[in-house]
């Protein structure tokens, strides 16, 4: 398995050269850099015998039908956007770990058809909504999405059609009825694994997430004249909620809330700011925590604003519940884990994957591996040969458990 590692290692820092950016690996939805991934992915499946589709969605497709296959075909996959200036492995290794296992299928002669997904977008960075790959795949993709802008005013059909794709056909992304589970490998992101001296663990469920952009509406006044006790401050107000934000999450056991974007009007020096507008970001895997925080926290920013003489605007994003794993599914990974001699472990995902969007049309599963340092969503986001080995090792075992059962 050492080779295989290697070559996925290899085939995502190679990818991560395909960039919108010099020096820095950002790959927005259906910008120009994703044809320059679609054709390298492309010529790997059709060398490892695949037929080879891009959906409507902009999903590249790839499907391995031995001879003496059954109807039932598993999903492998992951996502090929990224987040600006980010990582090479987050996503990505999962779809060349994805092209491994079809490649292990082989070598076994395992009578089990696999369709490797790359999914187009997940992170949710041009148009502001996550997991449109996904969504697509399986028949959740709302076209209300469709009118969507990005930054540079574009809107999400404009950007279809420019890339070649067919919006209207749309719903003829969604996945075949053949399919009987869909298999997640990915990166943790995160410390869990690398503290406790592990490889790999499979995910017992992926937490529920809120994401929604609270708008501080003031007077924007002249910083020299406008005495303090006068002032309708949005950005004070908006840094005394921030403080809120993590003093109550810190309290509430396995929640982690983020700020992670704040806009500033007018942005001027010399100018009491008038309006803020701040994201926030909330996840838990129990949803009725995750529920009764987020309220509470709209309720402290609408008494600070109440407080300081300013309004306040909520904008919801995201409302995704926590989404457990297949336990049959989790079950073949804990014994492959075991078979192929690593300790066993489950743990919940704080991040959101597009196995929690597939998990609502067909059984799910999802394998972790170790994030050297925790570091995820940065340049600094690497892996160990050794611990990609283990997902592979475990992957085969994975394979062997699941064309055994569908059968």
């Amino acid at each position: 398995m050492k080779d295989r590692a290697r070559r996925a290692i290899a085939e995502c820092l190679h990818i991560a050269t395909m960039s919108e950016e010099p020096c820095r690996i950002t790959r927005r939805f259906l910008t120009p850099p994703v044809h320059q991934v679609h054709a390298h992915l492309r010529a790997r499946m059709e060398s490892l015998g695949m037929s080879v589709q891009v959906d409507a969605a902009g999903n590249l497709r790839g499907l391995w039908q031995p001879t003496g296959a059954g109807g039932k075909r598993l999903l492998i996959g992951s996502h090929i956007d990224t987040v600006p200036n980010a990582g090479a492995f987050d996503g990505l290794l999962g779809v060349a770990l994805a092209l491994e296992c079809v490649d292990i299928a082989q070598e076994l002669a395992l009578p089990l058809a696999i369709e490797v997904i790359a999914f187009s977008e997940e992170e949710g960075v041009r148009y502001g909504s996550p997991f449109l790959g996904s969504r697509a795949v399986a028949g959740r993709f709302d076209t209300a999405l469709l009118a969507l802008t990005d930054s540079d005013g574009i809107p999400m059909e404009a950007a279809m059609r420019n890339f070649g794709l067919d919006p209207d056909k749309l719903t003829e992304a969604a996945m075949n009825t053949n399919a009987a589970a869909f298999l997640e490998i990915h990166i943790e992101q995160g410390p869990v694994l690398e503290a406790e001296g592990l490889h790999v663990a499979a995910v017992s469920a992926i937490a529920g997430q809120t994401r929604l952009t609270l708008t501080f509406r003031g007077q924007a006044n002249h910083a020299g004249t406008t005495p303090m006790h006068l002032r309708h401050d949005a950005l004070a107000a908006a840094a005394e909620w921030i403080t809120v934000v993590e003093a109550l999450a810190r309290k509430a056991d396995g929640l982690v809330a983020t700020v992670g974007r704040v806009s500033v009007e007018p942005n001027a020096g010399n100018v009491v700011p008038g309006l803020v507008q701040v994201s926030l970001d909330v996840r838990h895997s129990h949803d009725e925590a995750r529920s009764s925080v987020v309220e509470e926290l709209v309720t402290r920013a609408s008494t600070i604003a109440t407080s300081r003489g300013l309004t306040l605007e909520r904008i919801d994003r995201l409302d995704q519940p926590a989404v457990p794993m297949d336990e049959r599914l989790t079950s073949f990974l804990t014994d492959a884990m075991e078979a192929a001699g690593f300790p066993v472990k489950t743990m919940p995902s704080g991040a959101g994957h597009d196995a929690m969007v597939m998990a609502a049309r067909v059984p799910t599963a999802m394998l972790f591996l170790r994030s050297l340092a925790g570091i995820s969503h940065h340049p600094a986001e690497s892996v160990l040969e050794e611990d990609v080995e283990a997902a592979l090792k475990v992957s085969r075992e994975f394979l062997l458990r699941f064309a055994s059962d569908v059968r």
